[in-house]
């Protein structure tokens, strides 16, 4: 395992809003923490990408409120070339424990951070817009979550795109790394000796219109390209 890469995928780790960054630095540097793994497995070979060992690395929000992230974790998971399951915590809680190469994991654990932390800055700026007045009081729980899950869900799928992307430009270089790493993490996890049980889907009550600013939110949010100097988002 590369410890110098894991230096730097923690240094940026905690480059986060909560910390005092800008939004617009945590999300460069989600960016760069992605550059830095396509990198690092290029200069691997394949003997040496099977040496590495497969950790566990969980992420669990230490704020009381929780945001529905789980319907972008699978997506982060593949983002990162991880497995990822849901487990309780001793307190009641929950947590999502992310299983692979200790950079991807690492890297995993970051954007799940970094995309905790978004949500919970644009939520805020969104409690102060006019179309958040308009609803009543007794309506603004189910407003927040709408938008939070509106706006996880958008993420989600943009994560999806880029991973396609990346996957594209890797088999341009001759080498099939997508099908390497992920033989690599499922032949460990069967070592694992884990049963795991599919949650059933879950219906949900939502506003629409907090919905739909949480999607056009999480559609604006420029986790990859679009930073413009200064380390700011553009819109």
């Amino acid at each position: 395992m590369d410890d110098r890469l894991i230096a730097r995928i923690q240094a940026l780790r905690a480059k986060t809003i909560a910390n005092g960054c800008t939004e617009g630095e945590a999300l460069a540097a989600a960016e760069k923490v992605a550059e830095l793994l396509d990198r690092h497995d290029l200069t691997l070979g394949d003997v040496e990408l099977r040496a590495e060992p497969c950790r566990q690395l969980a992420f669990e929000s230490p704020l009381k409120k929780r945001i529905p992230i789980d319907d972008c974790i699978g997506a982060i998971a593949v983002f990162c070339n991880c497995r990822v399951w849901r487990e309780k915590t001793g307190e009641g809680g929950t947590r999502h424990v992310f299983f692979g190469l200790g950079p991807d994991i690492e890297a995993a654990v970051a954007l799940a951070e970094l995309i905790d932390a978004a949500v919970r800055s644009e939520l805020g700026c969104y409690k102060t817009s006019e179309d958040y007045r308009q609803f009543r009081h007794r309506d603004r729980d189910l407003a927040n979550k709408s938008f939070m899950l509106g706006m996880v869900g958008s993420i989600a799928d943009k994560l999806t795109a880029m991973k396609a992307a990346r996957d594209e430009a890797k088999r341009g270089t001759g080498r099939d790394l997508i099908v390497l790493k992920t033989s690599i993490v499922d032949a460990a996890f069967d070592k694992l000796g884990l049963t795991m049980r599919e949650m059933p889907g879950v219906r949900r009550m939502i506003a629409p219109e907090a919905y739909d600013a949480g999607d056009a939110a999480g559609a604006s949010l420029a986790i990859n390209p679009a930073l413009t100097r200064g380390g700011k988002r553009s819109r």
